[in-house]
């Protein structure tokens, strides 16, 4: 297979698993070899085993980092602080991208970016949503509460007044505080349940001093 066939056959994918390209009566390892050739002289960059883009130059489309997220790790969502800024809740820059997952944690650097995948038990792995983050490609995210409900349930002392003062949330009308309140119910859990009545108490305060 010629560098050109490649481009034909994946050219208008973001990203593009290695399996493609083994269809009909291609020879697996010749195609592999190709394929290792093609990401030492940097027209592929390999996100991890049978999972590639071509690298910038060779590019139809631009591929959204929450997507390289999804595709990294099939059996996740993106969530925490990475989907907080996306949704404008909090206001710093979030350099790594942070997903949800129920196998086992790891952080994955790539030429792409640096992605993090925290574990939670399979019944807390829920709240999130299908969403078509750019034209074409959707993902995979946490609502706005449960990406919330997340940062809280993995961050040791989550749930004080002391952190949740510190993420200095904002544009906090998209948080559906009944929604809120229905994640932390069904997670069982008693920190999320004290961390939900501090959060309205901080909201609230905040909308006292607008007045």
């Amino acid at each position: 297979m010629k560098w050109e066939d490649i481009l034909n056959t994946v050219g208008n994918e973001p990203v593009f698993s290695s399996a493609l390209l083994m269809a009909g009566n291609r020879s697996r390892a010749n195609i592999l070899l190709q394929l290792s050739r093609w990401t030492k002289t940097g027209k592929l960059i390999q996100l991890r085993r049978g999972l590639y883009l071509p690298a910038r130059p060779y590019r139809k489309v631009i591929p959204h980092p929450f997507l390289l997220a999804n595709k990294i790790k099939k059996a996740s969502y993106v969530s925490l602080q990475s989907a907080l800024a996306y949704y404008g809740m909090i206001p710093e820059n979030v350099p790594v991208v942070t997903s949800v997952t129920t196998m086992r944690p790891e952080k994955v650097d790539t030429d792409e970016g640096t992605f993090s995948f925290r574990h939670v038990k399979k019944s807390f792995f829920n709240g999130y949503c299908s969403l078509e983050i750019v034209e074409g490609q959707t993902i995979f995210i946490a609502t706005p509460e449960k990406s919330l409900l997340d940062l809280i349930y993995l961050t040791p002392g989550g749930e004080t007044f002391e952190y949740l003062r510190e993420l200095r949330l904002q544009n906090t009308d998209r948080l559906d505080l009944n929604s809120l309140r229905e994640l932390a119910k069904k997670a069982g859990s008693t920190k999320l349940g004290l961390a939900v009545k501090r959060v309205i108490k901080i909201i609230g305060e905040e909308e006292y001093k607008d007045l």
